[in-house]
């Protein structure tokens, strides 16, 4: 009986040293394989070769479409993020221009209440001196009031009727 060989021996030990029997097992697999190569070739008519040069031109020319495609929508979006960027510029432009016109109307507002405030203290001068001149005037006896003129043409009237 044939002792099994340990692991670390060579292949042709663990095949019982019989390299001839190793070296014709190798070639029946190599001519099994090259057969079914030859045969598969032969059946399909192609080559495995040409299909996957085929299959790889196909996932070229998907891969090309499909970054063209990532192209146009760049481009595209880009167009509508510069359009974006304009109108953005054309909008922070009229706020400055409502900045500038609210800065000057609170200007114009603050001018108008100074003025304001100098009219009132004016006014209330003016006020003032007139209360002390009136004050200052010795009380005078009321001035006759003037008639209005209806009143002196129907006082005409009556004297008129009665010397009649």
């Amino acid at each position: 009986m044939i002792e099994p060989a340990p692991r670390s021996a060579s292949p042709i030990v663990r095949f019982g040293g019989q390299p001839i029997a190793i070296a014709a097992a190798a070639l029946v697999i190599v001519v099994l394989g090259v057969s079914s190569i030859t045969l598969w070739r032969s059946y399909t008519g192609n080559a495995p070769e040409n299909d996957r040069v085929v299959a790889s031109r196909q996932l070229q020319a998907r891969a090309a479409q499909a970054s063209e495609q990532l192209v146009e929508k760049t481009k595209g979006l880009e167009a509508t993020q510069q359009e974006s960027i304009d109108q953005l510029q054309v909008v922070q432009d009229q706020l400055q221009t409502v900045r500038r016109l609210l800065a000057a109307q609170q200007t114009d507002t603050k001018k108008l209440s100074e003025q304001v405030g100098t009219l009132t203290e004016a006014i209330e001068g003016l006020r003032q001196s007139f209360a002390s001149a009136q004050a200052s005037e010795p009380s005078a006896a009321p001035a006759p009031r003037q008639r209005s003129v209806k009143a002196k043409r129907s006082a005409n009237r009556s004297r008129a009727k009665a010397r009649s």
